[in-house]
């Protein structure tokens, strides 16, 4: 349960970064709503996976997605630039999931 609360809790870490690019410094009311909701969200089940994973997978992992999935998200919903240095980039904080994930057996 630890994981699964852990990979919700970096899902809502894009979501909450996504919505505050949309609030344009927290001036639009609903986007800046979103943000405040997903960060409390993201943080709380991100307390939630760290009971039972330690400190330093725990937060590698979450800040991962995190990182990931806002560049990811970055270029599909906003047209931010994909270069291959960019990618290759992405890749290798992925690749740094993977050893942390297997590092805990």
């Amino acid at each position: 349960m630890a994981w699964i609360s852990l990979l919700l809790a970096g899902v809502l870490e894009v979501v909450w970064a996504f919505s505050m690019k949309r609030s344009e410094g927290f001036t639009r009311l609903a986007p800046s709503l979103v943000t405040l909701v997903a960060m409390i969200a993201s943080f709380v089940l991100l307390a939630r996976a760290m009971r039972e994973l330690p400190l330093g997978t725990a937060y590698t992992i979450w800040t991962g997605i995190g990182a990931v999935g806002a560049f990811a998200l970055g270029v599909l919903a906003l047209g931010e630039q994909l270069s291959p240095i960019r990618v290759a980039a992405a890749g290798l904080i992925v690749a740094g999931l993977v050893l942390m994930r297997v590092s805990e057996g």
